[in-house]
């Protein structure tokens, strides 16, 4: 997102890093806020990170299909249309099994896990003492780790 916080992009970074140390060696793919999200054939978003196993829509590889875990971080401007409308229309897409919101003015995340029957549940973590775990990826991440240079208060686009 151009012109985010400081503190959006210290949560992003801090994810993928975390993402992609986890990731490595195996056939999962950490993607940044530059790839476009493919959701349908008319509508295309941009999330903050996303985990991917690997596969675009088209030949340019400028489209990703495939998303198993989209993170977004919360911002004032963004925060509802991350909840509703973008959450909506990803729930569309069958490989993705993990939707995770995570605030910038406070420690928490929202963790929602697509279950067997298609609904989905929620988790929210609050404690910087607390693990993200992400079984569809087979990570843990402590949420000291997500938060990590982060000021928390409240955040500005």
């Amino acid at each position: 997102m151009s012109g985010a916080s400081r503190s959006h992009v210290l949560l992003q970074q801090n994810f993928a890093f975390e993402l992609h140390g986890a990731l490595r060696g195996g056939n999962c793919e950490v993607l940044g806020s530059d790839i476009r999200l493919k959701v349908s054939s008319r509508a295309y978003f941009y999330a903050d990170v996303s985990v991917a196993g690997g596969q675009v829509a088209d030949e340019r590889d400028d489209n990703l299909t495939d998303p198993v875990v989209i993170f977004e971080v919360l911002s004032p401007s963004t925060e509802r249309f991350d909840r509703d409308l973008k959450f909506q229309r990803y729930q569309s897409i069958d490989s993705l099994k993990d939707y995770i919101l995570v605030s910038q003015e406070q420690v928490h995340i929202e963790h929602f896990t697509r279950q067997a029957d298609g609904r989905w549940r929620l988790r929210h973590l609050r404690s910087r003492d607390e693990e993200l775990k992400i079984d569809s990826i087979g990570v843990a991440i402590p949420i000291q780790r997500i938060y990590e240079r982060v000021r928390i208060g409240r955040a500005t686009d």
